[in-house]
């Protein structure tokens, strides 16, 4: 690869380094070379009693959040942790993972958040494979028994990690409270290297195990340094986040942007539409972000109570398809909001840039962004030379915030090409002076009788049907075309949808008629990771059932 070598950081973590790129990546500023605990050392002797998170009814200073760091630092070397070890979070959206976080940061520990939605198989796999040292837990959290979880799966690994409990009794753990009791705190952070890895995060996997995504402090910082500029954010401003702090989402903005850009966040760790309207309006928050589904809900919500939220400035909507009707539903409603489709992944985050104005809504809604300090191409999904703009391709990307790689050196083969871009996975077409238009995943592609066709084509369609909530195209088997077209199709209650119906749909928009699904599947709901991206390795699943002949 040119540019690209294997090298050990100092915790001992194979990464993938290209020397030119880090060079450039500096010294444009995109890495800052500093970590979260030298930046939230300067916000404390700044300004110690700025508030900069909100859980519940809970506002937590910078001093108070960085003195409970300390003392989780201090136990974490009492403990034996070094550099480059892992510890594990496996916490909803709670303050105590901000404090783990910046202890963490303070003297080089790799945190591996997990999402909590993850059960026995997952936990136990990312806990063997990283090797975590502890892991902090909820004893109980929405019903759900965490405490007698890790019972099951500490006998089965090889070197099981301590367990902390947090907001709960700790059994025959330790507890969160206790431990921070009796710790010393440690005086100020360690000389830790920017370039190290920081961050373990496993993607959620829609097919096949999770693969463990490599990020050093300053790339994953990168994301604050273009994001806080792009979108105007000053120290009057509040974020909303209802995304799991243990996406990359949530983690940028609830644990990083607010010691970098100080730009206090607003928590909530349980979806409740109401009580989410509720905080935003309490609050002002002039940004929100998170997937589809929860900009579906606070538009609802909003739309009952003739909430207009004259103070939402932003909404930044992933993870997940956005329909443009949402959008533009969302900006009618809300009348000083952008909201906009973004583009991005664990492994290259936040890789667009939001519209200019409230004028250009249409680029929020009917693209996926500009680029914004990223550089991509667009190849051919054959001979892998870039098409043409507007041609659909495979897009691929290079960024400063770009992941070091996976943990798995292999997984890092046939991901990236000879120039280090990395391979998205996504179908796209560039349109509108270089936006992105995203037109599916690659491995969504159902080939028709030798045609490639589309599912977020065909998706596209069912969406802009006012009885349509949520949709999903996969391919199921055919004895006839080898592959035929399912579509699953959850509806608004009290409506109905039948294959004459969509086909019809499809016939008035203009799709070829290949492109008509062969079965028609209403469905409650449609399954989903924590990131809100359907599981269409499930729904692939289901539709064997209804092989067409």
């Amino acid at each position: 690869m040119s540019g690209i070598e294997y090298r050990r950081d100092v915790g001992g973590w194979l990464v993938r380094w290209n020397a030119a790129l880090a060079e450039r990546a500096a010294r444009d500023g995109d890495w800052v070379n500093r970590t979260i605990a030298q930046l939230a050392e300067s916000r404390v002797e700044k300004q110690p009693d700025r508030v900069l998170l909100i859980d519940g009814d809970r506002a937590l200073t910078a001093a108070e959040l960085y003195g409970k760091a300390q003392r989780l630092a201090g136990w974490m070397r009492d403990i034996g942790l070094k550099e480059g070890n892992v510890i594990s979070f496996q916490l909803p959206n709670w303050w105590e993972a901000a404090v783990i976080d910046l202890a963490a940061s303070m003297i080089g520990v790799v945190v591996n958040p997990i999402v909590p939605i993850n059960r026995d198989a997952e936990v136990g796999y990312m806990l063997g494979e990283s090797k975590s040292h502890v892991i902090f837990i909820p004893e109980v959290f929405r019903k759900f028994d965490y405490a007698a979880m890790m019972r099951r799966i500490l006998p089965l690994l090889a070197n099981p990690p301590r367990v902390v409990v947090v907001r709960g009794a700790a059994c025959e753990f330790e507890s969160f409270d206790a431990v921070l009791d009796i710790a010393q705190p440690l005086v100020a952070p360690l000389a830790v290297d920017p370039n190290a890895v920081r961050l373990l995060m496993y993607t959620s996997g829609t097919t096949g195990r999770p693969k463990g995504v490599l990020h050093s402090h300053n790339s994953i910082l990168a994301d604050c340094v273009k994001m806080q500029p792009v979108m105007r954010m000053t120290d009057k401003d509040l974020t909303f986040c209802p995304s799991p702090l243990t996406h990359v989402t949530g983690y940028l903005w609830l644990l990083n942007m607010p010691w970098y850009g100080n730009v206090p966040a607003v928590m909530i760790d349980i979806w409740e539409p109401r009580r989410a309207l509720e905080l935003l309006k309490r609050h002002r928050c002039s940004f929100m972000l998170g997937a589809t589904a929860f900009l579906q809900d606070i538009v609802m919500v909003a739309r009952e109570q003739n909430e207009r939220l004259d103070a939402l400035r932003y909404y930044l909507c992933g993870g997940a398809a956005v329909s443009p009707s949402l959008i533009y539903e969302a900006a009618e409603l809300f009348p000083n909001c952008i909201p906009w489709r973004n583009f991005g992944a664990t492994e290259v985050p936040t890789m667009t840039q939001c519209p200019a104005s409230r004028a250009d809504i249409r680029f929020g809604a009917e693209t996926d962004g500009l680029p914004y300090r990223a550089e991509v191409k667009v190849v051919d999904l054959v001979t892998g030379l870039p098409v043409p703009e507007g041609e659909e391709g495979e897009i691929l990307a290079r960024e400063p915030s770009m992941a070091l790689g996976y943990a798995r050196a292999e997984d890092n083969e046939g991901a990236y090409d000879e120039d280090g871009f990395f391979r998205m996975g996504d179908l796209v077409r560039i349109v509108e002076q270089g936006r992105i238009l995203c037109t599916g995943r690659k491995k969504d592609l159902i080939i028709r009788s030798g045609e490639n066709i589309s599912a977020k084509e065909i998706e596209d369609v069912l969406f802009r049907s006012a009885k349509v909530i949520d949709a999903a195209v996969v391919a199921m088997p055919s004895k006839k075309t080898g592959e035929a077209i399912c579509a699953f199709v959850v509806v608004k209650p009290g409506e109905s949808l039948d294959l004459a119906e969509v086909s019809g749909m499809m016939q008035a928009a203009g799709l070829a008629r290949q492109k008509t699904p062969e079965h028609v599947q209403l469905i409650d709901e449609l399954p989903k990771t924590p990131s809100g991206k359907v599981r269409k390795d499930q729904l692939r699943k289901m539709a064997i059932n209804f092989a067409f002949n």
